[in-house]
């Protein structure tokens, strides 16, 4: 029988036990930032050579070239074609609703112009090219293409570079094919801090990009963190959360395999549920019990539910609302009557799931809203991603005649007031010489 750690709201010491519960390091490694440090740096002073040789090591590739490493459009093509039918139209459709859902984020460049003719406003440009990591080898994700891929295209991008590993050159079909339907650009199988540190500070083969997005293994965590100044990254995300908040009328069945569905992500994965009702918890206690020996995945599933999962009675639902908060969840499940009654209770929560019927693998593949989110707390002041991660704002300022007079002298008072002569007097050449 699986020991899952049971919590009341009620117990003395409660809030000290659930800090302990959810307390996580984070996965920053001594020893894995000092070989990542090295491989940047051998990246960054002999560019293709030094991938080559890393990925011929890793990789067991044994390239002449980086070119060699290009796949072809072709080559997309032909995975995508080869593809079985069903794996197919699931690829594409998931895609549809992803671009559909992206598109509504877009956002223009805006401006207003005031009494006196000045305008102000901001102009919206996508980035021009973006670096997707995507992880190959034990395991490959297509739907990290589509979520990484497709709001990158919807903002604008103008060239997006994929890579992923190929270990002893086995390719994944469905990643490839996803890269087709999601029109990326170029497509290299190259892995590990190696690639990020092409990408970062380019080779003469590998161009180097604007922005990283992606998620990788330690050593790819380690090498956006180190990169992130030279080129912008999306997040370095820790391991998997759900947290599901339950009123006690949901089938225990469907609660049990929610939380299984996050916690064979990762041993470190965390899985927690919250309600009122401690009849329903012993149920999604057996469930588990009952269910676990079935899974594929038992002992990661075993291993995340016995040293970071939690089962916690709280006296209502307002309560659990409040533990969800500070917990800052990135997958939060409202697993209730009427939903929409507590999700203005929620605010931080990388997504909500609103009712019974919505489990969160759902929105892993394909109900539209990026998959890519904020864990470890970090919802509490951080977004999904999303389109405006691939747009940029640049400020419009256009003063008028009028205008420089009355900003001018704002200008001036300020300017002098800092000490800073040079601003004040830039700012009163263009009011005082016009009298």
């Amino acid at each position: 029988m699986i020991q899952i750690k049971r919590l009341s709201s009620t117990d003395c010491g409660f809030t000290a036990a659930l800090e302990k519960t959810i307390a996580f390091e984070g996965v920053q490694n001594a020893a894995v930032d000092s070989t990542v440090a090295d491989i940047l740096a051998n990246i960054k002073k002999r560019g293709d050579e030094a991938l080559l040789e890393y990925t011929r090591c890793f990789d067991h590739l044994d390239a002449i070239s980086i070119a060699e490493l290009e796949l072809p459009k072709k080559d997309l093509q032909q995975a995508l074609q080869i593809l079985p039918a069903f794996q197919r139209e699931a690829l594409e459709q998931a895609a549809d609703r992803v671009h559909t859902f992206h598109k509504k984020q877009l956002v223009k460049s805006w401006s207003y112009t005031e009494l006196d003719g000045t305008l102000l406003g901001q102009k919206i440009t996508p980035l021009n090219r973006v670096g997707l990591y995507v992880p190959g080898g034990k395991a490959s994700y297509p739907s990290s293409v589509l979520m990484n891929a497709i709001p990158a295209k919807v903002a604008g991008v103008d060239e997006l570079i994929m890579v992923v590993p190929t270990p002893d050159n086995k390719k994944n079909d469905l990643v490839l094919a996803a890269a087709m339907i999601c029109e990326v650009d170029r497509v290299f199988t190259i892995g590990g801090a190696q690639a990020i540190g092409a990408l970062a500070y380019g080779t003469k083969t590998i161009p180097k990009v604007d922005k990283l997005v992606g998620p990788g293994n330690a050593y790819v965590a380690a090498a956006k963190r180190q990169v992130f100044g030279v080129v912008g990254i999306d997040m370095v995300a820790g391991p998997s959360e759900i947290l599901v908040i339950c009123d006690g009328k949901t089938d225990p069945d469907w609660i049990a395999m929610d939380l299984f569905s996050q916690a064979e992500h990762d041993e470190l994965a965390q899985a927690i549920l919250l309600s009122p009702d401690a009849e329903f918890i012993d149920s999604v206690t057996a469930s588990i019990n009952r269910q676990l020996e079935g899974m594929l995945r038992k002992i990661v599933i075993r291993s995340s539910l016995v040293n970071r999962g939690a089962l916690i009675q709280v006296r209502n639902l307002d309560e659990a609302c409040d533990i969800a908060n500070h917990i800052a969840p990135e997958h939060l499940e409202l697993s209730v009557e009427q939903p929409e009654k507590w999700v203005d209770k929620i605010r931080h929560a990388g997504t909500i799931f609103l009712g019974r019927y919505t489990s969160v693998a759902l929105g892993d593949y394909c109900a539209g809203p990026n998959h890519v989110l904020p864990t470890s707390g970090t919802a509490r002041f951080s977004s999904p991603l999303g389109v405006y991660d691939f747009q940029k704002r640049s400020n419009l300022i256009q003063v008028s005649k009028q205008g420089a007079a009355t900003l001018g002298a704002i200008a001036s008072v300020l300017a002098n007031g800092e000490s800073l002569q040079a601003h004040a007097m830039s700012a009163e050449y263009r009011y005082k010489k016009n009298n």
